[in-house]
């Protein structure tokens, strides 16, 4: 097929600096990848890479937008000069169609020239800041050590004061799962009105002391057994969580305050496709791309099992639509086991993130999601009022009037 008869679009999380960041965040699931390449190994995405992925990636859309999404590690450390460039590649290729651009970010390295440049150019910029100081500071350490808090806020503050647009990426962990008002309100009143709330999971390789891969129920059906870290999020705390603060926003905040699970929800209850790949029945429009134009599955698949191609030596469109990549897509479908197709949430859930599928289901079957019984409450708790907001949308009206 050619890349003009392309008709799906998909998405890639562009890592242009690889694992480097100036943070180092206990839970962080992707330092680790430095060890995926050889020693001296330059993270910084050059030239010719670069005008490679901005073409590819184009050229292969099908829509009149085209979404480009940057993340790391800290995208930041590659400084504006980096982005200016991408900026006129993608001015160059564009070709008539709109581009979009968003940052992941810890914030810290904010100041007015970032702003002046994302505010220029349009950026949406994702937050990382996981609540009150004290929630936030536990985990997410500089890399010599003490608390990144100020910085993030400082960072937050200098957004504001230049209108870049920016929401929040919260994760969700063993300490400040305990306390969701407390966090929700905070993430209120520094002015995010978008919130992305992320549970991390993550195994504990037991002959090693590394964090675990992905779970191989078939290679390894006793995966179950495996430890989690002790900064994942337990299941129930995790579902208490997003049910508190579901309670709260359902009576005070809908229309004003976007939740990103509470709007995907209200998606699955009106029969809308899937915006969030973890609810989606299945996977593999979202890849991961290395700093050197390594294609992986998925932003959490970065293994060398899971490793497509590279943009220099095929399209990157060629890469996304490969067999490999295709038959993971499915995978996420095919491999749920029979308590989940049975389940009255299968339509909101669809068995969840593939990578937190490592627990067995109470009749002994592999490949439960981890997060099972967490998701389950949250659903149930939500229920009544997703009814109530899809009949009001089926009418044709707000799904605000639910707070009268």
């Amino acid at each position: 097929m050619s890349i003009a008869q392309r008709k799906f679009p998909f998405h890639v999380m562009t890592k242009p600096i690889g694992p480097m960041c100036n943070l180092r965040c206990e839970y962080c699931f992707y330092l680790e990848k430095k060890g995926m390449f050889s020693s001296g190994h330059n993270f910084r995405m050059d030239d010719a890479t670069l005008e490679t992925y901005v073409r590819q990636y184009i050229e292969s859309q099908p829509g009149d937008e085209v979404d480009f999404t940057w993340q790391g590690g800290e995208p930041t450390l590659l400084g504006v000069s980096f982005f200016e460039k991408a900026v006129a590649l993608q001015q160059k290729y564009a070709n008539g169609k709109r581009i979009a651009n968003s940052m992941q970010t810890n914030g810290t390295l904010l100041n007015d020239e970032w702003a002046t440049f994302l505010r220029k150019h349009d950026f949406l910029m994702g937050i990382s800041i996981d609540g009150p100081p004290n929630f936030h500071d536990t985990y997410r350490a500089k890399r010599c050590g003490g608390p990144s808090s100020d910085q993030v806020l400082r960072g937050i503050e200098v957004l504001q004061q230049h209108g870049v647009r920016f929401n929040t990426l919260t994760v969700v962990n063993r300490q400040n799962a305990k306390w969701p008002l407390v966090v929700y309100r905070y993430l209120k009143k520094i002015g995010s009105q978008y919130l992305q709330f992320i549970p991390v999971v993550e195994r504990i390789d037991e002959a090693s002391d590394n964090l675990a891969g992905p779970p191989d129920l078939e290679a390894d059906p006793e995966c179950a057994a495996a430890k989690v870290t002790p900064w994942s999020v337990n299941p129930v705390d995790f579902g208490n969580f997003i049910s508190t603060i579901f309670k709260e926003w359902v009576k005070k905040d809908v229309g004003r305050i976007f939740v990103r699970d509470f709007d995907v929800t209200l998606g699955a209850w009106a029969k809308a496709p899937p915006s969030l790949c973890v609810f989606a029945p299945e996977c593999g429009r979202g890849v991961a791309m290395e700093s050197n134009g390594d294609v992986f599955s998925c932003d959490h698949y970065v293994y060398p099992e899971y490793r497509l191609g590279n943009i220099k030596q095929q399209h990157i469109a060629n890469i996304v639509d490969s067999p490999q990549q295709k038959q993971f897509g499915r995978d996420k479908s095919t491999t749920l086991p029979s308590y989940c197709r049975e389940c009255p949430h299968l339509f909101a859930c669809n068995g969840g993130c593939p990578k937190h599928r490592f627990m067995s289901t109470p009749d002994g079957e592999p490949g439960l999601n981890y997060l099972c019984a967490g998701y389950k409450r949250f659903f149930k708790t939500s229920a009544p009022a997703m009814k109530k907001m899809k009949s009001l949308l089926d009418a044709g009206r707000a799904p605000a009037e639910i707070m009268r």
